[in-house]
């Protein structure tokens, strides 16, 4: 695409937004959210709260849902640690996940169920 056609097309795209922009700004339904906001903000500045105090006044069963999200959805359990132990050469391998570097060679040169068999045992 030429520059020429670019700077007409994004001409045609501001034209279009401006029309939208107006629009909206004649929208009684947009200026009534406004001088709601703009109210609600100065009450919220008179008393000194901030939206999260007017939520949990308003809804206080909000304040439970995040705390519930917080507490079971962001923090993961940890994984178990995994000990194995080579029979042939003594090495021991301590791993949480099964993406051990040395893990996955070892189940790579003897495979996956013989390197499972050699796990001496699990620990929270």
């Amino acid at each position: 695409m030429s520059l020429l056609n670019e700077y007409i097309q994004k001409e045609q795209q501001l034209k279009q937004l401006q029309e939208d922009l107006q629009r909206l700004e004649g929208d009684q339904r947009l200026k009534s959210e406004l001088e709601f906001k703009a109210k609600l903000e100065a009450l919220m500045t008179e008393f000194g709260k901030r939206p999260s105090d007017v939520i949990a006044l308003l809804d206080p069963a909000s304040e439970q849902r995040t705390t519930k999200m917080t507490a079971s959805g962001n923090a993961r359990r940890k994984r178990r640690l995994k000990i194995y132990k080579n029979p042939k050469t003594g090495e021991v391998i301590e791993t949480r996940g099964g993406n051990h570097k040395g893990l996955r060679s070892w189940k790579d040169e003897h495979g996956d169920e013989a390197v499972e068999s050699w796990l001496v045992r699990m620990e929270d």
